[in-house]
């Protein structure tokens, strides 16, 4: 009964891991659901299990002296997808950006830090926002966020002072 039990306890362990597994598939829905040629760009993408990862989160927030503004952030968060492009075009990042257009995502802010183009895009229903992305865009590489939550309009203009401020 005791080895069963290790068993089962491995199975769970591993089916519960199963999204921290990187992949070189794409996992954000414009990449992953269209016939756009990439061309030479290499995804690699994962699933942040959040039961593990916002503990951890949170304690570096705290030593690195932020705000429990953007602590609460964390709190509000349910799940996250990142996905990084190498050799990725400007060309693949402007239809990008018009594919969320079209799917009404509003741009909310563009933030540029040391040559890199930090864009954040919210889709909102009523005062709520769901979703938000985030792209921030360094000549070639690419990196993109895609954060589920319940978030509303003062949250993400209190996370976009903080990030400003730096």
């Amino acid at each position: 009964m005791k080895i069963f039990k290790n068993i089962f306890l491995v199975c769970c362990t591993l089916f519960l891991l199963q999204s921290c597994i990187v992949s070189s598939k794409p996992n954000i829905e414009f990449f992953s659901k269209s016939n756009y040629d990439f061309q030479d760009a290499q995804f690699a993408s994962f699933n942040v299990p959040l039961f593990l990862a916002k503990p951890y989160i949170k304690k570096a927030l705290r030593e690195e002296g932020e705000s429990e503004a953007a602590i609460a952030m964390v709190k509000k968060v349910s799940k996250i997808k990142m996905m990084t492009v190498a050799n990725g075009s400007e060309e693949m990042l402007k239809d990008y950006a018009n594919y969320l257009r079209d799917n009404n995502y509003e741009d909310w802010a563009t933030i540029k830090h040391d040559g890199d183009n930090v864009n954040i895009r919210v889709k909102q229903k009523g005062d709520m926002i769901n979703n938000m992305l985030i792209t921030v865009n360094s000549k070639k590489d690419m990196v993109f966020l895609d954060v589920k939550g319940s978030f509303s309009a003062d949250d993400i203009s209190r996370m976009i002072t903080i990030a400003s401020d730096k």
